[in-house]
């Protein structure tokens, strides 16, 4: 891997570009404001499918998130990145639509600093996924009700950012179905 793999775009909290970082460096000391993306898909059944990360992921290993999240590389734009995210973690492809973006900041347990503006986007397709082992340890596809009841029971299997942004995903995901 280059070093314009492993460097992450510094942002403002309009997500105006101000740097780039060396990704370690910009998750350590407090973290630094960087941009990031999540991806949701969706089945024909309105089912969500989420990873679990691989337990050698550099945090967060072995927790549920959603399908697909990552960071733009510098010079790479966020409908690129997710596009190339989504095959090298999930093997798929499919449309995607940017639904909205927050900002987070969460003291991860291995004493670093995920400190985001994250592009939060929405897919749907049946498409099989074939999973990447060295980014996630395996997959489930879970209807709403039931997942936003594991979210509540056991909030501890679940990622910072996933749980900042599901209830509005699942949310912005039923509207669309009504429109």
């Amino acid at each position: 891997m280059n070093s314009i793999e492993e460097k992450v775009i510094l942002v403002d909290s309009t997500d105006k570009e101000v740097g780039t970082m060396d990704k370690m460096e910009a998750h350590r000391n407090g973290g630094t404001l960087h941009r990031a993306f999540s991806i949701f898909i969706f089945n024909s059944k309105g089912e969500m499918l989420l990873q679990k990360r691989a337990l050698s992921k550099y945090h967060s290993g072995g927790l549920l998130t959603n399908t697909c999240c990552s960071h733009p590389r510098p010079r790479e734009d966020v409908s690129q990145a997710c596009k190339r995210r989504l095959m090298e973690e999930m093997g798929m492809q499919c449309e995607l639509e940017e639904i909205f973006c927050f900002e987070y900041k969460a003291h991860l347990n291995s004493g670093l600093t995920e400190w985001e503006y994250d592009h939060v986007l929405i897919g749907n397709t049946d498409t099989e996924p074939v999973i990447n082992p060295s980014e996630v340890a395996d997959f489930i596809y879970i209807g709403t009700k039931q997942l936003l009841s594991d979210l509540d029971s056991n909030p501890d299997k679940y990622t910072h950012w996933f749980k900042a942004s599901v209830k509005k995903v699942i949310e912005w995901n039923n509207n669309s179905l009504t429109d």
